[in-house]
C-alpha cells in the first residue's frame, strides 16, 4: 500500500504552550485534533495530510507520521523490532535517511547508541533484502525516522518535516537575540489584532515580529519559503501532488494591504537587517522602515491597531537596571501616544514588566527557549473608560 494514501496517527510538535494556537491552525485546515497536550496535538490522517500541515503551519516544529509501537527493555529489542519492518517499501534505496530519537530507559546513556542501532536495523534490512542499502547520516535532508522510547515503550515514526518548522526560511540575518519564527507568530495570534488594521512593532530587531505580521496578512505560509521536506524522499511521493497544494497556497496570496505595518528601530542596522529579511519574503513593501526611538515611532496612521514590544529582559542584575527607565517609558508611550489601541509588551522579566506602570488585561504565558515569558495585553482606551 502506498503509505501516502493509508491513515495512520500523526503527531505534530510544537515549542512549550504553543499548543492553543497550533490546534486553532490545524483545525483552520479543516482537521480535528484527538488530542492535545502541551507541545502539540494528535490526529488521524495520511502522509499527504502531511504534506498539507508541512506546508501551512506556522506553529508546529514537526509533522510524525506514526509506523508502529511495540515493547522495548533494551537496544537489542529495539534492533530485533526495526528489523521486521519492510524499509525497502518506505525509503528509496538510492536515497538517504537519518535517525532522531527521543529516549528514556535506564539501559541507555547515550540517545546517539539508539540512533546507531536503529540505522543498523534499517541497513541491514535493505541488505538482507536487497543487497545494497540506502546512504545515512546525521544530515536531516532526506528520509528522517524518529524513535520514541520511554521506559518499555517505543514508538516508531517517520518525520515528515526533517529541518525544524519552527524556523520559515526567510530570516538569513538573525540579528540579536532574535525570536524563533513560530513563536513570533504564536505571539500575533494570541494578540486581538485583526490582520485588517495597523500593526507596529517598535524596537523591530531583526524584524520577526512584523515580518511574520505581514505573512500572515497576505496569507503567505511557510511552505513558501522552503523546497524541501523529508516527507519528498519516501517510496510512493509524487511531485505532481505536492505543486497541487502548493499552487494552491500560492493563489490564496493578497500582493497589497490597505494598512500599514510599521518596524521601527533606534539602530540602523537592525532596520536595514529587517529589509533583507522582509525582501526573502516577500513583503518588503508592506512594511513601513522607521530608524529612530520607539517613542518617534508614527502612530498618526490609524485610530486603531495593534502595537507589539518585544524588548530586551536583562540576563544580568546590571543590565536588569539599566532597563528600568526603558520599561517606564514602553509605559508611557502606550499611555499616551497609542490611545485605541491594543498594547502589548512579550517579556521574560516580570520584575522588570512591573515598571511599565500599566494594569494588564491578560497575561498570557510563553517560553522563549527555557524562559519563562508573558505577553501583556493592555487596553489602550481613546477616551474615558466609560
Amino acid at each position: 500500500m502506498n503509505l501516502f494514501d493509508k491513515k495512520s496517527r500523526l503527531v505534530v510538535t510544537c515549542s512549550n504552550r504553543l499548543s492553543p494556537f497550533l490546534q486553532k491552525e490545524v483545525e483552520e485546515l479543516g482537521y480535528k485534533p484527538d488530542r492535545v497536550f502541551k507541545t502539540g496535538l494528535e490526529l488521524r490522517g495520511s502522509l499527504s495530510d502531511c504534506m498539507v500541515l508541512n506546508l501551512h503551519l506556522r506553529t508546529a516544529s514537526q509533522v510524525l507520521f506514526f509506523i508502529s509501537s511495540f515493547r522495548a527493555l533494551n537496544a537489542d529489542d529495539i534492533y530485533r523490532e526495526l528489523s521486521a519492518i519492510p524499509w525497502e517499501d518506505i525509503i528509496p534505496s538510492d536515497d538517504y535517511f537519518s535517525v532522531t530519537s527521543n529516549v528514556s530507559n535506564d539501559t541507555i546513556t547515550n540517545n546517539l547508541f539508539v540512533n546507531v542501532k536503529v540505522k543498523d536495523a534499517i541497513a541491514d534490512r535493505f541488505r538482507n533484502k536487497t543487497g545494497g542499502r540506502p546512504d545515512s547520516g546525521a544530515g536531516l535532508n532526506g528520509v528522517v525516522i524518529h524513535l520514541y522510547w520511554k521506559e518499555d515503550k517505543a514508538e516508531l515514526f517517520i518525520d515528515t518535516s526533517g529541518e525544524t518548522l519552527s524556523k520559515h526560511g526567510y530570516r538569513k540575518i538573525p540579528g540579536k537575540a532574535p525570536m524563533l519564527e513560530s513563536l513570533a507568530a504564536a505571539t500575533i495570534l494570541a494578540t486581538r489584532w485583526n490582520r485588517q488594521s495597523v500593526f507596529v512593532n517598535p524596537m523591530c530587531g531583526s524584524g520577526t515580529l512584523a515580518i511574520e505580521a505581514a505573512l500572515l496578512a497576505t496569507g503567505r505560509k511557510p511552505g513558501l519559503f522552503r523546497s524541501n521536506y523529508s516527507f519528498m524522499h519516501l517510496c510512493g511521493y509524487k511531485e505532481a501532488d505536492y505543486l497541487s497544494v502548493y499552487k494552491k497556497m500560492e493563489s490564496g496570496i493578497k500582493d497589497e494591504l490597505p494598512f500599514r505595518i510599521i518596524a521601527s528601530d533606534i539602530s540602523e542596522d537592525a532596520v536595514n537587517i529587517t529589509k533583507v529579511n522582509a525582501g526573502i519574503a516577500g513583503v518588503e513593501s508592506l512594511i513601513q522602515y522607521e530608524c529612530c526611538d520607539f517613542e518617534n515611532t508614527d502612530m498618526t496612521a490609524a485610530e486603531s491597531g495593534v502595537v507589539l514590544f518585544n524588548p530586551e529582559y536583562g540576563d544580568r542584575l546590571g543590565e536588569e537596571i539599566e532597563l528600568v527607565p526603558t520599561y517606564k517609558r514602553m509605559g508611557d508611550f502606550l499611555k499616551k501616544q497609542c490611545k485605541g489601541y491594543w498594547g502589548y509588551i512579550f517579556t521574560g522579566n516580570l520584575e522588570l514588566a512591573k515598571r511599565i506602570g500599566l494594569r494588564p488585561s491578560r497575561r498570557i504565558e510563553f517560553f522563549n527557549g527555557k524562559i519563562d515569558c508573558r505577553l501583556l495585553e493592555y487596553e489602550l482606551y481613546s477616551g474615558s473608560r466609560e
